[in-house]
């Protein structure tokens, strides 16, 4: 392949990666909105009632799937850009670029691990729960109740613990995420860059507090 046909083919991977991280974190959003529920001290009626809907509504059934699908798209484009970097730049020029990169930058590859990791765990204990292949939890009459699954999953501490920090984690990943999305698209200036990091800070640090909120409610507020 020619270096015009590979630059080509890079650009595309970009754009796919970028498209599928911005569709992800778009889903982050509606997520933490319906985990918020959990908070509401109702018992889990509002989130029941929002579960329900998401469970019953062919749309979102179908929405699974391409989640599904740009979380694949997402790793596996990843992972191809992270090898063709560190294989194509001489060592010289390697060294140069740390010095000029983010910690940000050079983490995402190792943040992307850890938050697949973590999503491994969490479907064990959540949608692997709900499709049958494991029991339920106490206090739990089917696999789609998930209040009861929630609570008894987050008294665990060391569950807890691992949740909180890879929340952390994700949230260093959506910091440098959000801003290479917008340069992967080409809307990357000096009069808005700034803006566009600050706001990425700020979507980063709410993803991170706000799903972290959870477990804390559970292990000391939740009786």
């Amino acid at each position: 392949m020619s270096k015009k046909g590979f630059s080509l083919t890079s650009i595309s991977h970009k754009y796919i990666m970028a498209a599928a991280g911005a569709f992800l974190m778009l889903f982050l959003v509606s997520h933490l909105a319906t985990n918020l529920l959990l908070l509401a001290g109702d018992g889990g009626a509002q989130f029941d009632k929002a579960v329900e809907f998401l469970l019953t509504n062919p749309a979102i059934k179908i929405m699974e799937y391409v989640l599904f699908a740009g979380f694949i798209i997402h790793i596996i484009i990843g992972v191809v850009i992270q090898l063709h970097n560190s294989s194509s730049r001489p060592v010289g020029y390697k060294v140069a670029l740390k010095s000029e990169a983010s910690a940000f930058s050079r983490f995402m590859i190792h943040s992307g691990i850890i938050i697949f990791i973590f999503l491994l765990i969490h479907l064990y204990h959540f949608f692997f729960v709900k499709l049958g292949f494991f029991p339920l939890y106490a206090g739990a009459e089917t696999g789609h109740d998930f209040y009861p699954m929630v609570a008894y999953t987050f008294k665990n501490p060391v569950y807890s613990i691992i949740y909180i920090l890879s929340f952390i984690f994700l949230g260093f990943h959506l910091k440098h995420a959000f801003q290479s999305a917008f340069q992967s698209f080409g809307l990357n200036h000096d009069k808005y860059t700034p803006a566009i990091k600050v706001v990425g800070t700020i979507y980063a640090v709410l993803i991170a507090v706000g799903f972290s909120i959870i477990p804390l409610y559970f292990l000391f507020l939740y009786n």
